[in-house]
């Protein structure tokens, strides 16, 4: 648990002994808010993550949250700067304080793009996928997966490196099913923490003989590569119209017909999407895939877009 936080006069806060001002606020989700702050001795900028706990699991999922952060340095995992976690009557409020990234996420530069209509040019998805492929190899190799990769969870620096973020949802990569109980509990889980259009199929109708491993995400790396490639994620439209997402994954992917991306690219985002979660690759084979795209991209000398 982090140092004790103070609210002070003039907005401002303390944490781990260091004082920010508070900015604006950023965002807000379901049970989190994000402000902007400044360090005061530093100068720097932080996002400062509040998740409100309404009882002792959400304060444990909390908790969660900020071990898993402790359990990375690497160059696409998002930092944990410091954290506190207050009670404040019957309840707490975790308080996560993280580097602010100012080029926002990476759904935030589809959209714009989309707006234009206009797309990421292959040279930059080769670029992002490839620190995205990296961070995740980073969370594969510590035994976790990230549950809920998604455009909205990948912050992008000026540079276009990306960085994972919203480490709540990680668990366990391999988790064995035995029985009926199990299974729906998995299932149950999923349903609450991993976002619905970019589930993995083995996570919507959990069989109570299985093991689920860390390919949920890979499949979830495919629904993001497509969404740069295309603009949206190849289950978004379904979910908001109303349909059953959980049915649409069942079958195999179709790419839409396009000639600004190469075969390599587009055989790639099929071999991540395969129902079969058995039959999806690892993370360190999409690696490779995405390195041997590399010099094909540089030799192009396509446009940044």
């Amino acid at each position: 648990m982090g140092g004790a936080l103070c609210i002070c006069s003039r907005g401002s806060i303390t944490i781990e002994n260091k004082r920010y001002f508070f900015v604006h606020k950023l965002g807000e989700g379901g049970f989190s808010y994000v402000d902007l702050v400044e360090g005061v001795q530093d100068g720097r900028f932080y996002a400062l993550k509040r998740i409100l706990c309404h009882d002792r699991e959400d304060r444990k999922e909390a908790q969660h949250e900020v071990e898993m952060h402790r359990l990375f340095n690497h160059p696409n995992v998002l930092p944990l700067v410091a954290h506190s976690i207050i009670e404040k009557g019957p309840k707490w409020e975790a308080w996560l304080l993280l580097p602010f990234v100012k080029g926002g996420t990476l759904w935030n530069q589809v959209e714009v793009l989309r707006d234009r209509n206009s797309f990421l040019s292959e040279d930059r998805i080769v670029h992002i996928l490839h620190g995205i492929c990296l961070g995740l190899k980073a969370i594969h190799d510590r035994g976790y997966a990230h549950r809920d990769l998604k455009p909205t969870n990948v912050l992008l620096e000026d540079d276009d490196r990306p960085l994972l973020m919203d480490l709540g949802s990680m668990n366990q990569a391999r988790m064995e099913v035995k029985d009926s109980r199990q299974a729906m509990a998995v299932q149950d889980w999923a349903a609450q923490r991993c976002t619905i259009s970019y589930r993995a199929p083995e996570l919507f109708n959990v069989s109570s003989d299985c093991v689920i491993d860390e390919r949920t995400d890979i499949w979830s790396l495919g629904c993001v590569l497509f969404s740069m490639m295309f603009g949206e994620g190849p289950y978004d439209m379904i979910f908001q119209k109303g349909d059953s997402v959980a049915l649409a994954v069942q079958n195999n992917i179709t790419v839409p017909a396009n000639e600004r991306y190469s075969q390599g690219l587009q055989t790639l985002l099929c071999s991540m999407m395969v129902v079969n979660s058995q039959e999806r690759p690892f993370i360190s084979t999409i690696i490779s895939h995405v390195e041997a795209l590399q010099p094909i991209v540089e030799g192009q000398a396509t446009t940044r877009i």
